[in-house]
């Protein structure tokens, strides 16, 4: 099957009154905002950017030594970024999806699927010991093939994830279609222990108020400018004040980085999701899905979707849209094309579901790098640690990424520090005008992939041996 480009009537219908806001920050709970900076401080450790990478680092710190004076800065509030806008997918994986880990790192993955579950168990153990109200479930996710080449290729999928251990299985067209109603699904695989769903946003601000209890400060709407290695003692400087510190850490993902190392690793891709109104009872029995799990296709441009508490369909992906010069900020949160393209999809998906209208349409930056996955380092003689690169996987891996900068951070030996992934780095991407021709033709080749069984052209052949690749 072949997802549709001219968007029909009723998809335009849906998505033409829906709110141009993010559905998880647009509600009345979301908690006010925290004073910006508004004299100079010192601290032991500071932390750039407050979306999960950085109150992670900012929360496992601080459980290592609970004296030890930690501050956050964030640019903006916290989850206005990428922890806020995302499908609210919790992955085990800490190296965006089995595939991507097995022809990477193959002799560690077993490594990284242990490491990677039981990071996943302490998210879980953590929401639930620190009264986190955020609908963390325990969903599991199916990924569904739409065409007949995806129906062999998850085939292959199950037979190597199950022989490293993991509890997935393959679901045939009968059964995938009594599990969950759709003119387009051919097959599925099934992984019953590795994925939950949660309200980002409630995640994000209960980790917040958890920070806070524990007298961690926090500022929001307070732009770092720069910073100055002086020796033993780290200070960044805002437009008006300075932060002096013995250990930074820098976490601010897709926003524009004050380290050189992660500028030229690091391309802002905008993806776009849409939110349903609340389904009626007569509409979920017409859907099945009676388990609400998470789903993805199996494309390499691939939708993914997920129920929330209220009943609705968020419906995201496909599109990854680069702008010439890493373009980033606010005037690339909407997209009309990419919503209108969306909505035709969904309606393609569920035509049963024809008439329902969407609420919210929203857009946001994701941190691509060219091996999709995290990436670490450091900078001032050790003083700094940096992570960037999670490529739209960050909710469960960032907590991962926090543990590691902490262990680099203070210089510790660890299980951790001596994978493979973490001592080495993704090829930087080409300057302009380099990059965004590349990028608009790996783009062009994955569309033609799609469309023609599967079949990759020698462009993205090389760039597969290289390491290197662009997917939504």
């Amino acid at each position: 099957m072949e997802f549709a480009t001219t968007p029909t009537t009723p998809a335009i219908d849906a998505v033409k009154d829906a709110e141009r806001s993010v559905y998880w920050l647009d509600r009345p709970e979301r908690p006010a905002a925290l004073p910006p900076l508004t004299e100079s401080i010192d601290a032991d450790l500071v932390i750039v950017g407050a979306g999960f990478t950085g109150l992670w680092t900012a929360l496992l710190a601080n459980d290592v030594d609970p004296d030890r004076d930690i501050v956050v800065i964030e640019r903006t509030r916290v989850a206005d970024g990428g922890t806020g806008r995302n499908g609210g997918f919790v992955a085990a994986s800490i190296t965006h999806g089995f595939g991507n880990g097995l022809s990477r790192w193959p002799e560690e993955l077993s490594t990284l699927l242990t490491m990677g579950q039981r990071n996943l168990e302490d998210i879980e153990t953590f929401v639930k010991l620190n009264g986190i109200d955020c609908d963390f479930r325990r969903s599991g996710e199916i990924d569904v093939a739409v065409a007949d080449h995806q129906v062999d290729e998850l085939r292959e999928a199950v037979r190597d994830m199950q022989a490293f251990g993991l509890n997935v299985d393959f679901m045939d067209k009968d059964e995938i279609q009594s599990t969950i109603t759709s003119p387009t699904y051919l097959a599925g695989l099934r992984d019953h222990a590795s994925v939950a769903l949660v309200d980002p946003a409630k995640l994000a601000w209960g980790l917040l108020a958890t920070a806070r209890l524990r007298g961690i400060r926090v500022f929001e709407n307070t732009e770092i400018t720069g910073f100055e290695d002086e020796h033993d003692r780290i200070v960044f400087t805002t437009e008006h004040h300075r932060i002096s510190a013995q250990r930074a850490v820098m976490a601010t993902n897709a926003f524009p980085s004050l380290i050189p190392a992660v500028r030229h690793r690091i391309v802002p891709v905008y993806d776009y999701v849409l939110m349903t109104e609340p389904l009626s009872d007569a509409q979920w029995r017409d859907v099945g899905w009676a388990d609400r799990e998470g789903l993805s296709d199996s494309g390499n441009q691939f939708h993914y979707y997920r129920p929330t508490a209220d009943g609705r369909i968020l419906w995201g992906g496909y599109d990854a849209v680069y702008h010439s010069g890493n373009g980033f900020g606010p005037q690339f949160d909407n997209d009309e094309e990419s919503y209108l393209r969306l909505s035709t999809h969904f309606l393609q998906t569920f035509p049963q579901l024809e008439g329902i209208r969407f609420t919210h349409a929203w857009g946001g930056a994701i941190d691509t790098c060219s091996r999709f996955t995290a990436f670490w380092g450091t900078e001032a003689q050790g003083k700094i640690a940096y992570v960037a690169g999670f490529t739209g996987l960050g909710v469960g891996a960032s907590r991962f990424a926090a543990q590691v900068t902490l262990d680099l951070l203070d210089g510790h030996d660890t299980a951790r520090t001596r994978l493979e992934m973490v001592q080495t780095k993704p090829i930087p991407f080409p300057p302009e005008p380099l990059r965004s021709l590349g990028i608009k033709w790996t783009t062009t080749s994955l569309q033609r992939a799609d469309a023609k069984g599967g079949r990759r052209n020698l462009w993205l052949r090389t760039l597969d041996r290289l390491g290197l690749g662009f997917d939504s």
